[in-house]
């Protein structure tokens, strides 16, 4: 009897782990799709390098059921800004990142992005569609990312730019399905031209 009963809670534990091994293969390619800088230039203007981008997110049935689950999906620019050398690695004069968040909103069926740490509060906006919210993520225009000053003499500077899109804060429900998983995180490669003073 009691070897059974053992028997069947192991068939049982099988089942289960089974069927959420499954449930995380299907999912191994949660973030595929296109991602990619497509383009990127700086201007300045009053001393302050200003960037402007168009950056494809991948978009796709997991993504929008992640998300319509309580997932939160964080969407960072990493910018480096280097000095050439001839004869040596290039010297790394400034590294920030642009930080932006995407969520759904259940009760009003929208999608809403929100930058993290934006310099003149908090920006949210929200979005009918998840190809609109990713378009507005994927768009930067004027943000200044670098000073003048920041800059010696007539040296040569590189700017690098590279995108990428992580698993953020997650509910309760899916931490203990997705507590394991690394399929949640993908870089673009780097998009570099020199910068123009």
């Amino acid at each position: 009897m009691h070897s059974r009963r053992a028997l069947n809670l192991l068939s049982l534990l099988c089942a289960l782990g089974a069927a959420l091994f499954s449930g995380t293969a299907s999912r191994a390619d949660a973030l595929d799709g296109v991602l990619e800088v497509r383009s990127a230039y700086a201007t300045i203007d009053q001393g302050v390098f200003q960037l402007f981008a168009h950056v494809i997110y991948p978009v796709n049935d997991d993504i929008r059921a992640a998300l319509k689950d309580g997932l939160t999906l964080t969407f960072d620019l990493d910018v480096v800004v280097s000095r050439e050398r001839r004869f040596w690695m290039d010297e790394t004069v400034r590294e920030v990142s642009l930080k932006r968040e995407l969520t759904y909103h259940a009760v009003s069926d929208r999608y809403v992005t929100r930058d993290v740490d934006p310099p003149n509060g908090t920006e949210q906006r929200s979005f009918a569609t998840l190809e609109e919210a990713l378009e507005a993520l994927g768009t930067v225009e004027a943000w200044p990312f670098l000073l003048s000053n920041q800059l010696t003499g007539t040296r040569q500077y590189r700017v690098s730019l590279r995108a990428g899109v992580r698993r953020g804060r997650l509910p309760d429900t899916l931490r203990v399905l997705l507590f394991w998983t690394d399929d949640w995180h993908r870089e673009s490669e780097w998009f570099s031209w020199s910068l123009q003073r």
